[in-house]
Formats: C-alpha cells, sequence, structure tokens
C-alpha cells in the first residue's frame, strides 16, 4: 500500500494550478473558436504555453516552507564523508 503525502506548501499548491488552468484554457479557446469571431484555435492555441509558463514562473517565485517531500531530506552530519578503503598493495616478491 503506498501512502500518499499532501503537502501545502505554496509551491505545491501552486503546481495543483496547472492540470486545472490548462484545461480551463483549451476548453475558453475552443469557444472561441466556435464563436463568429476571426480568431480560430490555429491562431490562439500559442495562449496554452502563456499559460503554463506564467504557473511555472509562479511555482518558482512561491515559498517551500513547510514542504513535504517523499522521500525526506538527508540529515547533515557532522562527520565529513570518509574517503573508500583502498587496501594496501601486495609486498614485493623475495629473492631466494
Amino acid at each position: 500500500m503506498s501512502q500518499r503525502f499532501h503537502c501545502n506548501c505554496a509551491r505545491c499548491r501552486v503546481r495543483g494550478l496547472t492540470g486545472p488552468a490548462v484545461l480551463i484554457t483549451i476548453g475558453v479557446l475552443f469557444l472561441v473558436d466556435r464563436s463568429n469571431w476571426d480568431w480560430g484555435f490555429h491562431r490562439t492555441w500559442p495562449v496554452i504555453l502563456l499559460v503554463i509558463g506564467a504557473i511555472k514562473l509562479a511555482e518558482s517565485m512561491a515559498s517551500t516552507e513547510g514542504h513535504v517531500g517523499y522521500p525526506p531530506p538527508p540529515q547533515a552530519s557532522s562527520n565529513p564523508p570518509q574517503p573508500p578503503y583502498v587496501p594496501p598493495p601486495p609486498p614485493p616478491p623475495t629473492a631466494h
């Protein structure tokens, strides 16, 4: 069973608006296409890109305070990382 995390930070709330905003924009553009205006979908489709860009811009400016992510961020340790273990070279062969 998977656990679902619900984050209420501002960035995640703005990100959650992307899908509904794009669907509403597409609906409005098709409504304009069906009207008697000279603005068909072939001329107005870049508005979708503008809406997505505006939401991404708002998302990048939003605060992440209180963000709940998965997996949890790693805890900083006070010990510096240790180099990997390298075994010593074998001793030179002895002459008989």
